[in-house]
């Protein structure tokens, strides 16, 4: 059958959108009906099930420990411990609940999963050695508040890192060693303050580098050496130079890193970061191929409107967000991967999960529809156990009946089957999910679509040194500053997300020193909100090449009302390769 494009308008921003013919091809595969939202609704939908950063103290239902955790208490779910999840101690086919057809599945499947244990975090606990304050992570040595990671060892203060070392404060950071303050670079060694660097080495507050070394406040270089601000310098005439900018001192960092931020607003930008691609839009993009709207995404091929693949292989996958690792014909799921095939609409599964519908945490599983927490099991409705011949019976009835008696939101938005959860069941609050970070909303406008939002609770941290008291060079700390409960330098504004207060623990002290770098006057969570307004937005505008004479156009992340001069990528690397 031939295809045409077809707009739809989407029932939740009332935009209209496209659907392609490829993208009929794929729901026709994976017998799914053609999508009601728009791609950036469907993201933000996954999105507000994406809890990273809010973590909660509270105990397990199971063997009482105290412990850490993406559910807050007041949630009143049931939450184990890493260690009891797993064991034998307690049986997901225990919480079974017959389909009833007298209200919407969706209903019933969130009662369940009240009633279901869930694991406390998105973390493989046997592989996270003293780094129990990481979440969606797994295998990891010594680190500490990195989220979103992945063979990490010492490394604090982060998300989005793969494979780095030694390292503080980074965002989206692929093999990485002793660097601080840097936003999607790959391959870099001792490289602060910086941003879409590639293999660098010794490079300070510079954007857009590849293959360089010894550059300090430099754009668009590549295979330089000993160059300040694009100018070149002899070996000796750098070193001198590099030492006169007293890195050591706070109040020069924030002078030179506003410096280098309006230097580097002279120059062009390549209209999207990627490595190794072909046939690919989206932004953040390495070794994919055939593969549009996706952004920081590795290993892709065959997809659409991907976004945070850690790992790939991801093949002939829709709607899909955060993880990977060998996944195939998977639409519209969240933290999923490591062999899964055939599943839709799910969240947090892994470990070869097979043709799951609406099913969360199922590792192993096949052949499920709407199950919480089951482990290598098959043919289970609702937790509970059918033989095949029934199981094939009843699910074509379930999806009836959630075309017939849909959920519908407070909004009165309609899901029938073939959408992801509605954000008002998320059990996180908007405001502390991922899809605060990218999809703002503020609280009033949370409370008007009908989501939840999460009051803090107050922390009346005993202050006892503001963040103006620091000494400004790091040579001048002494280890007095690890008794001290430091005030985040944007408290007096109640920045939304502000810890308040923190400290700076005993491996903090030893990285500064070793880096020669002041310490931070802002909480973690500011520092890592500093850094995402760095990041270009998860959204393509249709643009043309700003380069005089050239006519190509492109899908890119710098919305038209943005100062920067845009290039193709043949005018970027015919003028700065």
């Amino acid at each position: 059958m031939e295809y045409k494009n077809e707009t739809k308008n989407c029932q939740n921003c009332k935009k209209d959108f496209t659907i392609e013919p490829d993208d009929f091809g794929f729901y026709e595969k994976m017998q799914v009906p053609i999508p009601t939202f728009c791609p950036y609704c469907r993201l933000q939908r996954r999105l507000a099930w994406r809890n990273e950063r809010g973590l909660h103290h509270r105990e397990c239902n199971l063997c009482g420990k105290k412990i850490i955790s993406i559910y807050n208490k007041n949630y009143n779910n049931i939450v184990y411990c890493d260690k009891c999840w797993w064991s034998d101690k307690w049986e997901a086919l225990d919480y079974t609940e017959d389909i009833d057809f007298s209200k919407p599945f969706l209903v019933q499947l969130f009662e369940l999963f009240r009633k279901v244990p869930v694991p406390n975090l998105f973390a493989f606990g046997t592989t996270m050695i003293n780094s129990q304050y990481c979440n969606m992570a797994n295998d990891m040595r010594n680190c500490y508040l990195l989220h979103d990671g992945t063979f990490d060892e010492n490394v604090s203060y982060g998300s989005g890192a793969f494979y780095d070392k030694d390292s503080q404060d980074i965002t989206m950071a692929r093999k990485c060693e002793l660097c601080y303050e840097i936003i999607t670079c790959i391959n870099c060694y001792q490289t602060l303050f910086s941003q879409n660097c590639e293999d660098c080495v010794g490079v300070y507050f510079s954007y857009g580098l590849r293959g360089c070394n010894n550059c300090f406040g430099c754009v668009n270089l590549h295979k330089s050496s000993y160059y300040i601000f694009n100018k070149p310098y002899s070996k000796e005439e750098y070193e001198t130079k590099l030492k006169s900018f007293r890195v050591d001192s706070y109040k020069n960092i924030t002078s030179l890193k506003n410096e280098a931020y309006k230097f580097w607003e002279k120059f062009p930008k390549k209209y999207y970061f990627g490595v190794q691609n072909v046939n690919v839009t989206g932004d953040y993009l390495e070794h994919s191929k055939n593969s549009k709207m996706c952004f920081g995404c590795d290993n892709l091929e065959d997809s659409k409107f991907c976004s945070f693949v850690s790992n790939g292989p991801v093949k002939t996958t829709y709607d899909f967000t955060h993880y990977g690792d060998n996944i195939e014909m998977v639409y519209e799921c969240l933290q999923s991967g490591d062999g899964i095939y055939n599943t839709k609409f799910g969240w947090g599964n892994w470990m070869n999960t097979n043709t799951a519908n609406y099913s969360i945490t199922v590792p192993g599983s096949s052949y499920i529809f709407g199950c919480i927490g089951l482990k290598k099991k098959k043919y289970c409705i609702l937790n509970k156990q059918y033989s095949k011949e029934e199981y094939e019976e009843l699910v074509p009835k379930v999806i009836k009946h959630m075309n017939d008696m849909p959920y519908v939101d407070k909004k009165g938005r309609v899901y029938k089957y073939g959408e992801f959860f509605p954000i008002e069941l998320s059990p996180f609050g908007y405001n502390e999910t991922t899809a605060q970070e990218y999809f703002f909303l503020d609280q009033n406008k949370v409370k008007e679509n009908g989501y939840n939002w999460r009051e803090y609770d107050d922390r009346n941290y005993e202050i006892t040194k503001k963040s103006e008291g620091i000494q400004d060079s790091i040579n001048d700390i002494d280890d007095s500053i690890l008794k001290e409960i430091i005030a985040c330098e944007h408290q007096a504004n109640c920045q939304e997300n502000c810890m308040t207060a923190f400290r700076i623990l005993p491996e903090d002290l030893k990285f500064y020193r070793r880096m020669n770098l002041p310490l931070p006057r802002l909480c973690p969570n500011c520092r890592h909100y500093q850094r995402l307004k760095q990041r270009n937005p998860l959204r393509l505008w249709h643009r043309k090449c700003m380069k005089e004479g050239c006519q190509n156009e492109f899908e890119t992340s710098y919305a038209p009302d943005r100062p920067e001069t845009v290039y193709c990528v043949r005018c970027y690397q015919q003028e700065f390769s």
